[in-house]
C-alpha cells in the first residue's frame, strides 16, 4: 500500500461515468469513501457496488461521498451504472496512474499465472483529505456496512 493512515491522500482528476470529472481536492470538506475494484459487471464487483449503493442515503446522511475506481473505460462505467442503478460516481483510470499512486495496482496470481490487477481496497478519507482508514484485500460481504460505521464515527 502506497498510502498510510494519517497521510494526505494523493489528489487525482479522472473521467467519470456520465461525462463528469472527478477530483479528490474538489471533495475537501466532506468525508470520502474511495473504493478500488477490479472490473465492472463481475460478480464480486457488482455485489460490492450494490452494497455501497444500497447504503447511499446513509452515507449521504453521514456527509460522506462514495467514489468507485477501476481501470475500466468510462463507457463500461456508464453501462455498469445504468444496469444496476448505481447512484454514486465511478472513476475511470485506464492508464492506471492513480491506481499505482494508491498502491492498489499489484501483481496477482491465479491458477499459477501472474498478472497485474487491482487489489480490492477501500479508503476512508477525512474532511481534510487525509487517510483515516484503510481496508486492504476487501471481502465483500458486510464490507459496505463496516465502512459506513467508520464514516459515521469520523467527525
Amino acid at each position: 500500500m502506497s498510502v498510510a493512515l494519517g497521510e494526505e491522500a494523493p489528489d487525482f482528476t479522472l473521467p467519470g461515468a456520465g461525462g463528469e470529472t472527478l477530483t479528490l481536492s474538489a471533495m475537501k470538506g466532506r468525508k470520502v469513501v474511495l473504493y478500488f475494484y477490479p472490473k465492472d459487471d463481475t460478480s464480486g464487483c457488482t455485489l460490492e457496488a450494490q452494497g455501497f449503493n444500497g447504503l447511499a442515503d446513509a452515507f449521504a446522511a453521514a456527509d460522506t461521498a462514495i467514489v468507485g475506481v477501476s481501470p475500466d473505460s468510462v463507457k463500461s462505467h456508464d453501462k455498469f451504472r445504468a444496469k444496476y442503478g448505481l447512484t454514486f460516481p465511478l472513476a475511470s483510470d485506464e492508464n492506471k496512474a492513480m491506481l499505482e499512486a494508491y498502491g492498489v495496482w499489484v501483481q496477482k496470481s491465479m491458477y499459477g499465472k501472474t498478472y497485474m490487477g487491482v487489489e480490492r481496497t477501500t479508503l476512508l478519507i477525512d474532511r481534510e483529505g487525509r487517510v483515516a482508514e484503510v481496508w486492504p484485500k476487501v471481502k465483500v460481504p458486510g464490507h459496505a456496512e463496516a465502512v459506513l460505521e467508520a464514516a459515521r464515527a469520523l467527525p
